[in-house]
């Protein structure tokens, strides 16, 4: 074969001629996609939409296309992980990048727009639960850029090399192995003047990643703290949670727009969560559906 056709093993397209794991054909989706977690919260996100005319299912990705008046919107469940993250966004990306009968990366690329709708927990006692978060900076604790030839995203320079001296000086262990930038401008249209910003710590998994213990000591607990005084000029890290820094650096390196809206249920420094977390999330969701359209 051309060295410029993807092989069928690359490119697993289904007999329908949908892409394999999220069973989506091209023209399923809109250029503006909402992503979420859990399978459940897509319908409490599409059920804002006037019209809904995709709703297609496989595994744990359930994924909505309908419209708002005239804009067009998308929303689908990725489970939870930078592994489900590296699925979906190479997934959607080939839908509308690459001929799915030709197997050729087309010569004009769209670039998307990618809204995480998440829940989180804060690591800033001065930030209350139930309150939000859009992520400015996103931090990978987790390895999936290291099987990807990456970009350094320049505007994370500053940030990394203030971290580099923090941990120096502080003896925290460098995790992190990814920084991204979230898109400016979705976050000026998402966010509104209470909302907080910060830099997410993206961890790979709930536990033990993030510090927390059962009945097994997690090696992060001792550095939950330090990690919340990390200062760099204005940013400081505020939130951990287990998608963002995928999201951002996929979109990154292939050329889409993102930006991730946290719901923050937890409070790890005061050891609190949210008494009422499907409220907090359902608000999340009604401002950015009104922002967005």
């Amino acid at each position: 074969m051309s060295k410029n056709i993807i092989t069928p093993s690359e490119l697993i397209v289904n007999p329908d001629g949908s892409i394999y794991h999220l069973h989506l054909q091209p023209g399923d989706l809109a250029e503006t996609i909402i992503t979420v977690g859990d399978q459940n919260r897509v319908e409490a996100v599409s059920k804002h939409f006037d019209r809904i005319e995709v709703k297609k299912s496989n595994r744990e990705f359930t994924t909505h296309t309908g419209y708002i008046g005239s804009k067009r919107l998308s929303v689908i469940s990725t489970g939870i992980g930078t592994d489900n993250i590296d699925i979906v966004l190479n997934e959607v990306d080939a839908l509308f990048n690459i001929d799915m009968e030709t197997r050729q990366i087309k010569d004009d690329l769209t670039s998307l727009s990618f809204v995480r709708i998440g829940t989180s927990g804060c690591l800033q006692d001065d930030i209350p639960i139930d309150s939000f978060l859009f992520t400015v900076f996103s931090v990978g604790l987790d390895n999936l850029f290291s099987f990807y030839e990456t970009v350094s995203d320049k505007s994370t320079i500053r940030i990394q090399t203030d971290f580099q001296d923090f941990c120096s000086r502080s003896g925290t262990p460098r995790y992190a192995t990814i920084w991204h930038k979230g898109n400016e401008v979705l976050l000026n249209q998402l966010k509104e003047e209470n909302d907080h910003t910060g830099v997410t710590l993206t961890c790979p998994g709930f536990y033990g990643p993030q510090g927390r213990q059962l009945r097994i000591n997690s090696k992060l607990t001792p550095f939950v703290n330090a990690l919340s005084h990390f200062q760099s000029g204005d940013y400081r890290f505020t939130n951990f949670e287990m998608e963002t820094s995928g999201i951002y650096g996929m979109s990154h390196l292939l050329g889409h727009k993102a930006i991730s809206c946290n719901a923050l249920l937890a409070n790890r420094r005061l050891g609190t969560f949210s008494t009422n977390p499907k409220e907090t999330v359902d608000r999340l969701i009604e401002q950015v559906i009104k922002k967005l359209v």
